[in-house]
């Protein structure tokens, strides 16, 4: 059987150029290889931009940005220190774009970690316990009662972690993948480094700092 040749228009390089922000020349690679899927080019594309992350995850991150975002009506505020590795990609629109992006993010989701790497071992025995004592009071048998507890910590990493949530501009990724793919894009290793929500009314309010130093690099992100 001879191999079947799959004609990849400009259009559709441009295409998906648009929707994942990817250098022309990996849109096309990613087009022949998917056979023109655009919905499989662009996982192929996320991946290899996650790929490219954990290669540069040892990289220091010594420069970037803060940036605030204010939402609803001015109800809600948030300031968020993204980093990279040079000044010259922090004043870039794709590094500014995901800054913006991130603090919008955090005002609409509200994370309290930004790694799962930085939820304290108190916080994490106590949604544990929680867990379990739910799972053993439902009258499940000790072992099942466990692997539920292993699903619901996962998901509690997803809800209060902000690596881990979905993207709220794109709920098929995290903000971890959507950082490595801005990673992949711009050659350059990026870590969300701190951020502190405000909303009016309450007494409190959310502050999150990563546990990893700026020599570390942004190996999360890529997970």
């Amino acid at each position: 059987m001879g191999t079947t040749t799959v004609n990849i228009s400009a259009a559709q390089v441009k295409e998906l150029r648009e929707k994942t922000g990817a250098p022309m020349m990996d849109c096309k690679q990613a087009l022949t290889e998917a056979k023109g899927n655009p919905e499989q080019a662009e996982i192929l594309l996320r991946k290899k931009g996650i790929s490219v992350a954990a290669k540069k995850s040892s990289r220091v991150t010594s420069e970037g940005a803060v940036a605030s975002y204010i939402h609803a009506g001015g109800k809600i505020g948030v300031l968020v220190e993204v980093n990279c590795e040079s000044d010259f990609v922090a004043r870039t629109d794709d590094f500014k774009e995901l800054v913006h992006d991130i603090a919008m993010h955090i005002a609409a989701s509200d994370p309290r970690y930004v790694r799962k790497e930085d939820v304290t071992p108190e916080a994490y025995e106590r949604e544990k316990d929680i867990f379990l004592a739910q799972a053993v009071a439902s009258g499940k048998p000790p072992a099942i009662a466990e692997k539920m507890v292993a699903g619901k910590m996962e998901k509690f990493y997803e809800e209060v972690c902000l690596l881990e949530q979905p993207f709220i501009k794109d709920q098929t990724i995290s903000v971890g993948q959507l950082v490595a793919t801005k990673i992949g894009k711009l050659g350059e290793n990026i870590a969300v480094r701190r951020f502190a929500r405000f909303k009016v009314g309450e007494a409190s309010m959310t502050v999150a700092a990563t546990t990893q130093k700026a020599d570390e690099g942004g190996e999360a992100a890529a997970k």
